[in-house]
């Protein structure tokens, strides 16, 4: 007999004798109880039917359903998100705990904003005027409710290092221009995205580029403080090189009282910082260190008016003033400065928001929490203020102090306007010294090596990419540091999408469940069949690695393989789609080429359980036809039965390898009725079940 011209009804007989009853139907060995294979549906492809849409549009009318949803109240909390806690407060319960965080945070933030303001390269009244208007604008327009916002170190590097290659140090006029400038740029840049709700885009940037970045700016901070210690200027630079080789250079010049005073408060600082954090009931510390700094080094000046230490001099009193940048001739050259602090924004601030948000069970968003940032410092720039972004530091202190509401960012900003009114006369006596503690205070704790040493463990491509951002910053600058460390952070995302998991799928022992065999080593695979899963959309920039891996598993002896009839051969590939959420035109093609090779060689190709789109897809391109209706099935376990099935059946006669003609046409495709009658007489399962 030929096996070619095979019929269904011979098969049939071949499996059952009397029809589909299992009470008269004789059993294979190991046959237990009879099962319905489940058919899968197949996608109308006709022109009636909707064809596929554009994600473009999907998004649009989700807006567009959004909008319609939308009422009064939920328009004036999009526009004003303040109005989400105003209506809801508590005055009883909160008001209390907003006053102490916002008295707590502008004790804080009025020193550090000075020191930073110095680390810019600007005269210390421009950190305050920074953490002024920002801080009001904020808490009209922000959605989060312990963000503490205004001038932050890394930002004043940033600052500092983008005027530094603009203007010389000593034109301090064109370097306050220049930084409002950059405030009003980055608070457009940060509206737009917030707008476009473009924040996901950060997201390609990984966490251990960011914790490298940082860590190395840190130690680059540290060390452009340096300079207030030892007594004499040391080179303005972001490397590493030039700042050490100043420093060494110019030993000769050192002076012992700033060594002194700055190391006192240094120490004092970090004490006063660890204790709060370590012991609840004196977390106040915390937050008084940097105030009780400059106390201590105003009081030690005022009384002893040591020579060698430097003042911070003249500081105007009084509130700024609005007033609209003069000129736009360097935006251009500022523009990639502005897209690095948006970037820090994003990273960030926003992360930090979302983080406070979700311990304090509230939704924000992180599209308007960057547009809230974004006119912070539009309307900042107007008033003076250079870039102000979320503080690490500072939020923590508003969420260890229990703010409940942006109620205290206003106190805050209450606070650092008394400052401007009453206390500028009293700031001129503040060493340099002091502000320099403050802030290598504060970056001390960005030297994220705790970081570095959990990469290490746990990935250690992670700790590659870490090395990589943080020395290529220190020896290179924050510019080169940032673009490598966000191009090989991208390099990784690439080589991922385009070299995808791909597992072979093994049986777990007495379950029709099937496994990766390489975590599962107890299941088993069948002899002839190749059961594989594709971890990942399938599209032309990973089809030709997928198609590689495909051969590989066609020809390699796999040692698990324990079951089944007696063959020499793979017979069937069963491709397991279910983790595959998109296919594109290119990868249908090259799925089309491989099936016609395993055509070539007497290989059949199965697909089992794709999504809806990805079955709209192939059905489209004409594949399902191709490749046969039957050959597609809802779960694995159907296809393996179905071809175990072949494979017996082949046993049965004289094991010829034609059985994938048996049931085929002049076209070499089955008939779907014939094959459906067919697969309502499988019983399961086709080999004994281990006991």
């Amino acid at each position: 007999m030929s096996y070619a011209s095979l019929s269904v009804k011979d098969l049939t007989s071949l499996v059952s004798r009397s029809g589909t009853g299992s009470s008269s139907s004789p059993k294979l060995p190991g046959q237990t109880r009879p099962v319905k294979v489940i058919t899968l549906q197949h996608p109308d492809t006709s022109d009636d039917a909707r064809p596929p849409s554009i994600p473009f549009d999907d998004i649009l009318s989700g807006w567009r359903a959004k909008i319609k949803r939308m009422s009064l109240v939920d328009w004036v909390e999009t526009l004003f998100p303040c109005f989400r806690w105003i209506r809801t407060y508590r005055w009883s319960e909160y008001f209390k705990l907003d006053l102490m965080a916002g008295i707590t945070v502008g004790i804080m933030l009025v020193p550090q904003a000075m020191s930073y303001a110095k680390l810019a390269g600007l005269p210390p009244i421009y950190g305050l005027y920074s953490s002024f208007v920002p801080i009001f604008v904020y808490a009209i327009f922000g959605s989060s409710r312990q963000l503490a916002i205004g001038p932050v170190a890394l930002v004043s590097l940033l600052v500092s290092n983008a005027l530094g290659g603009i203007a010389d140090s000593s034109e301090e006029e064109l370097h306050i221009e220049l930084a409002i400038l950059l405030a009003l740029l980055v608070g457009i840049l940060e509206c737009i995205m917030g707008l476009l709700r473009l924040g996901w885009l950060i997201r390609f940037i990984s966490h251990s580029v960011i914790s490298g970045f940082t860590s190395a700016s840190a130690i680059v901070i540290g060390l452009s403080q340096v300079k207030y210690f030892l007594g004499y200027n040391i080179a303005r630079s972001s490397k590493i090189v030039p700042l050490v080789e100043s420093i060494i250079a110019g030993a000769d010049k050192f002076q012992w009282p700033p060594f002194l005073m700055g190391s006192l408060i240094l120490v004092i600082l970090q004490v006063m910082k660890h204790v709060g954090k370590a012991k609840k009931e004196l977390q106040f510390l915390r937050a008084a260190a940097p105030l009780t700094g400059i106390v201590l080094g105003t009081t030690i000046a005022k009384v002893f008016h040591p020579p060698s230490i430097s003042l911070v001099g003249e500081i105007p009193q009084g509130l700024p003033t609005f007033s609209f940048p003069r000129s736009f001739d360097h935006a251009k050259t500022l523009l990639p400065t502005s897209a690095l602090i948006t970037g820090v924004a994003i990273l960030e601030s926003v992360g930090i928001a979302k983080a406070l948000a979700a311990k304090n069970r509230y939704e924000l968003d992180s599209n308007s929490e960057l547009f809230g940032l974004g006119v912070a410092n539009i309307l900042g720039s107007l008033f003076s203020a250079y870039p102000s972004t979320g503080s690490f530091s500072r939020s923590a202190v508003s969420n260890e102090s229990e703010a409940k509401t942006g109620l205290s960012g206003l106190i805050t900003g209450i606070i650092i306007g008394c400052s401007l009114l009453f206390l500028t006369p009293v700031f001129k006596y503040i060493p340099q010294c002091a502000l320099a503690a403050i802030v290598i205070s504060a970056v001390s704790g960005l030297v994220d090596y705790d970081e570095a040493i959990f990469l290490w463990r746990v990935d250690k491509r992670d700790f590659t990419l870490w090395t990589i951002t943080s020395t290529t910053t220190l020896f290179f600058g924050i510019e080169i540091g940032v673009l490598v460390g966000v191009g090989f952070s991208l390099a990784f995302v690439i080589h991922e999408s385009a070299n995808p998991h791909i597992a072979v799928l093994g049986r777990l022992p007495g379950t029709t469940v099937y496994r990766n065999v390489k975590q599962y080593p107890e299941a088993y695979t069948y002899n002839g069949i190749v059961i594989v899963r594709i971890d990942a959309p399938i599209y032309f920039a990973n089809i030709s690695y997928i198609k590689d891996r495909l051969r590989e598993y066609e020809v390699a002896v796999d040692k698990y393989t324990t079951k089944g009839p007696e063959v020499e051969r793979i017979s069937f590939v069963i491709l397991e789609m279910s983790p595959v959420t998109h296919i594109d035109s290119s990868a249908v093609e090259a799925l089309k080429e491989l099936y016609q090779e395993y055509k070539a060689r007497d290989i059949q190709l199965a697909i089992s359980n794709p999504n809806k789109d990805v079955h709209m897809t192939i059905a489209r391109s004409g594949m399902v036809e191709l490749v046969g209706k039957e050959w597609y099935f809802v779960r694995v376990h159907d296809a393996v039965q179905v071809c175990l099935n072949y494979l017996q059946s082949s046993s049965l006669e004289d094991k010829k390898p034609s059985f994938l003609r048996r049931f085929s046409n002049n076209n070499g495709s089955s008939s779907y009725n014939d094959l459906q009658s067919y697969n309502t007489l499988l019983k399961e399962p086709l080999l004994p079940v281990e006991k």
